[in-house]
Order: C-alpha cells, then structure tokens, then sequence
C-alpha cells in the first residue's frame, strides 16, 4: 500500500501539471485567437500567479524531508518567479508586453514536462522519454523564460520617471 506522502506528492504533482497545462493553452489560444502576443497576462496572469504562490509548498516539502530536494533551491526558484510576478502584477504597463508571453509559454512548457515527470516517479516508474524531456527541454527553455524575466523587469525603469519629485529628490539620510 502506498505512503500517504506518495499519494499527497503525486496528487499535488498532477493537479500542478493539469493547471500548468491549463496555463499552457490559455496563453497559446490567446495568441491564436488575436494572432497578438500580448494577451498572455490578461489570459493566464492569475492562475500564473495562483500556481506560483502554491508552489512555495515545494520549500515545505524540502524543508520537512517530503522530497530530496532541501529547502535552497526550491526557495531561490520561488522567490525569483514571485519576484517578477509581483513586479508583474504590479506594473500594468509591463503586462502587454511580448516577454510576459515568452515567460509564460516557457515556463508552462517547463512545467508541463517537470510535474508529470515527478508525479510519475512517486508511482514508481517512469518512462525514459518524460526524464529525457525534463532534462534536454529545460536546456531549450531556461534562455527564453530567464530573458523573458529579465526583459520584463527591466521595462518599468523609464516608469520611474514618473514618480513625483519629491520621491526622485528625498535623499537618504545615513543613521
């Protein structure tokens, strides 16, 4: 009979892999339908930031010996994610922005291939083709969905222009 933690993990797993996929085809059809790649906040924006604030479960899982991983990795993963989505979310004139839907495809690709992966590993077995694809489809999607952050965060630093003066002129007094 299996471990109540296997069967949790591999619940979790699957249903991070079905929103995943979710995410995945509501940013595609977005696309598809206004054959512009700017709708992909608009459509998948929220259930992003969903899964995203769920996923800092994987820090407990780590933390609490769950999953081999430990606590450091899954934290930095988590915290660079929640990082741009916060920006993100709030920064509204960042949101139409083609990087927002490169990270989203990369990133719903990624985890696509990831989750399922782990999800077969606590049944047991797996095929070798979905630990082939978790490791060479994350060599082809690390560029894309890193650049994609990175492009988006940078775009709101014109923004600070707008802020009023007296928030650009408040020097910082040293204590």
């Amino acid at each position: 009979m299996p471990k109540l933690s296997n069967l949790y993990l591999l619940a979790y797993n699957s249903l991070q892999a079905v929103a995943w996929a979710v995410c995945l085809a509501l940013s595609l059809s977005s696309f598809v339908s206004t054959k512009a790649v700017n709708g992909a906040y608009a459509s998948a924006g929220d259930l992003i930031y969903f899964l995203q604030m769920v996923q800092f479960l994987e820090v407990i899982h780590g933390a609490v010996g769950l999953v081999p991983s430990g606590v450091v990795f899954p934290l930095m993963q988590w915290a660079g994610r929640a990082h741009f989505l916060f920006v993100l979310r709030q920064t509204h004139e960042v949101q139409e922005s083609p990087s927002v839907f490169i990270t989203f495809v990369a990133w719903s690709l990624s985890e696509v291939i990831r989750y399922p992966h782990y999800a077969f590993n606590c049944m047991g077995s797996y095929p070798s083709w979905i630990t082939y694809l978790r490791y060479t489809a994350f060599i082809v999607l690390y560029p894309p969905g890193m650049a994609g952050e990175s492009f988006a965060c940078l775009l709101p630093i014109p923004l600070l222009e707008t802020l009023p003066a007296y928030v650009q002129a408040t020097p910082i007094k040293a204590g």
